[in-house]
This record gives C-alpha cells, structure tokens and sequence, in this order.
C-alpha cells in the first residue's frame, strides 16, 4: 500500500517513509492512494480469533513489501500484551472497552504499534527520530508510556496547562529520560498548531529528524482499526439487523480508523461520531459548511477540538464529498448535563461507571436507536478510557469515583516533570533546539 499527501495525489510514499515524515511536506495529510479490499480475510476471522493475530494478518497484508508476514507476528505480540473487552450493556448497545492498556485509554493500541514499528524500522540504522505531538490529554500519556525508554527516540509532548485531568498530567509528566513534557500556556489547538507550524518549518526539519505520534501519523491510525475488526469479529455471529459504530470524537483519528477498516470491507453500515459541545462536524453533515472555531471546555476534555485535525483526511476517504460522508456518519452531539446525567444513571441502574467520552458514545448510540425506529441493528460503541481517570467527574456525576487500576495509581505517586511555555512556535524552537539538537 502507498500514501500521498491529501494536497498532492502526485508523490507516493512508503509506509515507512509516511510514519517518519508525519506530515506532508506541503502540509496535507498522508493517505492511501487505494484502498485494499480485505473483505476475505475479514470474514475469516472469528469470535475466537486473539487480536494479536488480527493486528498481525491486516498488518502483512497492508505491507507485503515491508513488513514481512513472520516480522508482522513479531510487532503485533510486542505491542498489544493487552487486548479489548467486548460488553453488553443495553439490549442493542455494546460498549467496546479500549481502555486495558498502560495508560488505560484507547490511544494505547496506536501508540504502542507506532513506537514498536518506529523500533522495528530504526533497528541496525544510525538515525533517530524525535517525535512531536500534542494532547489534549490522553494521547499524551499513551505516547509516554510506548515510547519510554525506547532507544534512538526522543519524544516531546505539548499538552494545555489546566485543560487535562490530574491522571492524564501524571502519566505524561512523570516518566523523564527520553519522554520531554512541555505545559503549553495556551489550549490545545494552540499546542496543535505549534506542533503543525514546527512540521512545516524547513529550519527546524533540518535540524531535526521530526515527526509525530499524534492522529495525524498514519502509523496512529491503522492499528486503531485493528479493534473495529475485533468487534465485528466477535458480534458477527449473533449480529441481527445492521452494525453501528459509535465514536466518541475530538480530532476524528478514531473514526478516520474505522473508515480505513469499512474502506477495507468491514461491513460496517454506518458511524455516529458522538461529540460534546466542540460540535463542527456534526454541523458540517447537516449543514455542508465546515467552520472551525476556538475549542470550548468540557467534562470530556480530550474532545475539546474546535478544529479536527483528520478532517481533511475524512474528506480525503469519502471521496464524493459531502453526501457520501453524510450517509455513512451521523454526528451528534451532546452537553456537559447530559454526559454527566449518562454517567450518573449507569452508576445508578446497572452499577457501570463510564468515563465522560464513553458517556458520550453510549447516549449518541441511544439517541440513534431512537432515530432508526423498528429497524433492527446493533450499535458498538467505543469506550474510550478507564472511569479512573476521570475521577473528579465520576464523583460529581456519581457521588463516588472508581475503582483505580494499579498502573495508574502508582503514577499520580510520582512527581511532575514539565517545562512551561508559551504558545508561540519561536519558544518551541529554542526549546528543541536547546535540548535536542
């Protein structure tokens, strides 16, 4: 499979070459030129198949000239000793549980198959790379805990100051060694923004081998369509009527994902892209028109995007525009009483805490249901991070907090290690420039 820039369908690129460039030189996002038709093996897979032979298989058969089938084996075990869980939680609703893995949240499936294919590539070379990536809260910490300690990488993350939860603080800021944690003073289009402009200035790509591990890094993306697969795996056998996903949405990489997989023919009917208050996209299906605008702050923070990175590669997959888009994504959105009023009645009626973006996809999802009336289908809907981490809007919405996973109470025991920064690609550049050139 080649990618080209969604600006410039004229240069092909490797998968190795578009996951250490991370973005286009011009800018644009890279994509595939043509989608590959996996329906075949799709349908060979089963409830009983593990995700590591998932992974493994759409892995070799997306890079049969880089990544060799008993190599493809090798990534998949190193990077996912975690897998998802698939649970009932309405009559027509399950909740896909992505949240097993180190950091306890969905960005853990990428990270860890980013960092362990960077390795893979890197390995017996003399070149580094130093990746440069933003969160707005989870992507953070799932990239510190797959890239530390990982030899010739340096990783530099930009989070808002203020605008992540305590947890998601903790585990990006407390690692050290090659794991460099900037408080940016700012929000996080802003940190998105200086992590854009530093891509696209020709000074600092000179001085440093960049690139990143945020949504707009293919090497992100693909393995997240890993666990649509899973899902459909797993449901396929007793699946009456139409599948639905729900994707709880901020910078769209999750759903750009699960395009990838139903470009690859996974049978999937339609996506519902589940959105706070930072609702362009859903807009932008009902009216056509996509107008960014400055992020506001909610409960579901690490949605807070007022202007969708993948949007353009969204575009870029549904090729006929915005009809097509609209017939395979619903988008709907939802506000800061109606996440926490979800959260408290799952609490209350069936002893389920959810996150607050989980929270998100599973009302979207009923209110879909809703919509399709008598007709038969199932909804899956991403749960996209552990309860815990979000502990101070579990006790507001719930009275009490979660249970805490160990891996991620033995993190808010650490101590902080963050440099504070303007928003300005100038303080970034001498920041890098001081510290890694």
């Amino acid at each position: 499979m080649k990618f080209a820039s969604t600006r410039n369908q004229n240069t092909e690129v490797s998968f190795e070459h578009a996951v250490f460039q991370g973005l286009a030189p011009d800018g644009g996002l890279y994509h595939p030129v043509e989608h590959a038709d996996l329906s075949e093996l799709f349908q060979a897979f089963d409830a009983a198949t593990p995700f590591t032979e998932i992974a493994s298989r759409i892995t070799s058969a997306l890079f049969p000239g880089e990544i060799p089938p008993a190599d493809a084996q090798r990534i998949a075990e190193s990077a996912f000793p975690f897998s998802p869980g698939l649970i009932d939680i309405e009559d027509s609703i399950s909740l896909l549980e992505l949240y097993h893995g180190p950091s306890c949240a969905f960005k853990d499936f990428g990270a860890s198959y980013l960092a362990t294919v960077m390795e893979y590539f890197l390995k017996g070379k003399s070149r580094r790379a130093v990746i440069l990536t933003a969160t707005s809260g989870d992507t953070g910490s799932a990239v510190a805990q797959a890239f530390y300690g990982r030899e010739q990488i340096d990783v530099v993350i930009l989070y808002p100051s203020g605008r992540v939860s305590p947890s998601q603080e903790k585990q990006l800021t407390t690692l050290g060694g090659n794991i460099h944690a900037l408080e940016i003073e700012g929000s996080f289009d802003d940190c998105q923004r200086m992590v854009k402009e530093a891509f696209t200035d020709p000074v600092l790509q000179k001085e440093l081998p960049l690139t990143s591990a945020n949504s707009i890094n293919l090497g992100r993306l693909i393995p997240q369509s890993f666990y649509y697969v899973y899902a459909y795996a797993r449901m396929r056998e007793r699946l009456e009527g139409k599948l639905y996903f729900t994707v709880p949405s901020g910078n769209f990489g999750n759903l750009t994902a699960g395009a990838f997989a139903w470009r690859w023919g996974l049978p999937v009917d339609r996506f519902i892209a589940a959105t706070n208050l930072n609702d362009v996209v859903p807009e932008y299906l009902q009216t056509g028109v996509f107008k960014p605008r400055a992020s506001l702050h909610t409960y579901a923070n690490a949605m807070d995007v007022g202007n969708p990175s993948n949007f353009e590669r969204l575009q870029a997959l549904f090729r006929d525009g915005h009809g097509e888009m609209d017939r395979m994504v619903r988008g709907l959105a939802v506000d800061d009483g109606e996440i926490l009023s979800t959260m408290k009645r799952f609490h209350d009626d069936k002893e389920i805490f959810l996150c607050p973006h989980s929270a998100t996809g599973i009302l979207a999802s009923e209110r879909f249901l809703k919509e399709q009336g008598t007709e038969p289908g199932h909804v899956i809907s991403l749960g996209t991070a552990h309860p815990a981490k979000f502990s101070e809007v579990s006790r507001k919405a719930c009275g009490e907090e979660p249970p805490m996973p160990s891996r991620l109470a033995e993190s808010l025991k650490k101590e902080k290690k963050a440099d504070v920064l303007g928003n300005t690609l100038e303080e970034l550049s001498g920041y890098l420039r001081s510290k890694l050139v």
